[in-house]
């Protein structure tokens, strides 16, 4: 490509900062376009209106409109080379895209639960979100996209499963993690070495959020983990890191840790994940199952149903020594459930 990658974002989308990560580690010229409503810049839109957008050229010259940042990844891998953040060995990648799936698909549950559930996150974020878009606006411009916003927003609580009853499985996970990843971390900076992958900028997407932006989650995260907090900040810029082959962990080297975040997965995402496939198949209107012991309730949540169906699929692709691999190093942590 001679044109920087154009895509549409915002500061406040935890996917955004996932793939604005990604380019500046990979040294992937692009465009960011910032302010007003999607389509306002000229740019065709996608079928679903999600943030980032990246608009890839197309065959006969003009844009494709592209959501979904784990296959915008691979389909990125292919375009440019070097600094990958995909393993070379398929056993550990297919380890990578189990955790960036848990970043992207539970992690994101604390996000938009800490953001909208309590009052002083809802004020930051309303107050502040739709000033990204309109820096020139006055107070009296503002207001009412703040409370359009607010209220959009809280009332799509349901869709991540936030709500009274799940609130303290949420938010205990959240810090269960924050010592699983910061204990993890005393072994290298990044999950699977010392250069990061892709489930390294799925973590640092969501934490931007809940590290970095929202205060409720900002002070857990100083309080139970400082250095998570840091470390978001030093991955939204690894432009200057010289990666090498040798940097990337080896199949025996892989720390102990690693099982220890992957058991934290199978305490919280595994559950949810397999009633929510559950409710899907057989057309149930709610998920309803337990997580550490006590009652988790949702509506069934589509999309989760594909990416389990995609893991599946990333796991019965592997030879079986590859898989037999990572059926040892699953076993015992819960997430070894997904593949039963």
């Amino acid at each position: 490509m001679t044109e920087p990658l154009a895509l549409y974002g915002a500061p406040g989308s935890p996917y955004t900062r996932k793939m604005l990560g990604v380019l500046r580690y990979r040294r992937i010229p692009y465009r960011l376009l910032l302010g007003g409503r999607m389509g306002e810049s000229g740019m065709p839109k996608p079928k679903v209106q999600l943030l980032p957008t990246f608009y890839f050229p197309a065959a006969d010259g003009s844009l494709e409109p592209v959501v979904d940042s784990t296959p915008i990844i691979r389909r990125l891998e292919g375009m440019y080379e070097g600094r990958s953040i995909v393993l070379p060995d398929p056993a550990l990648e297919f380890l990578n895209q189990l955790l960036e799936d848990y970043a992207d698909e539970w992690l994101t549950k604390a996000m938009f639960h800490y953001r909208w559930y309590y009052r002083p996150d809802t004020e930051k974020a309303r107050r502040i979100l739709p000033r990204w878009s309109h820096l020139k606006a006055t107070a009296t411009e503002i207001a009412p996209l703040e409370e359009m916003i607010a209220d959009r927003q809280i009332s799509r609580l349901y869709v991540v499963g936030s709500n009274d009853i799940t609130a303290p499985v949420i938010e205990d996970a959240y810090r269960r993690f924050l010592l699983a990843f910061g204990a993890h971390m005393e072994n290298g900076p990044y999950l699977f070495g010392t250069r990061p992958s892709a489930a390294d900028f799925g973590m640092m997407g969501q934490l931007t959020q809940l590290a970095l932006f929202d205060p409720t989650p900002a002070a857990v995260t100083l309080e139970v983990a400082p250095k998570v907090h840091a470390w978001t900040e030093v991955m939204e810029d690894l432009s200057g890191l010289e990666p090498r082959p040798e940097d990337w962990v080896t199949r025996a080297g892989l720390p102990e840790t690693l099982r220890g975040l992957l058991a934290e997965l199978g305490r919280t995402y595994v559950p949810v994940f397999l009633a929510n496939a559950a409710a899907l198949a057989g057309g149930a209107e709610k998920v309803e199952t337990e997580v550490e012991g006590r009652p988790w309730v949702q509506q069934p949540f589509p999309y989760q149903g594909k990416c389990l169906l995609w893991l599946r699929q990333a796991r019965e692709a592997l030879s079986d020594a590859d898989r037999r691999f990572v059926d040892e190093v699953m076993a015992g942590t819960g997430c070894e459930r997904l593949f039963a």
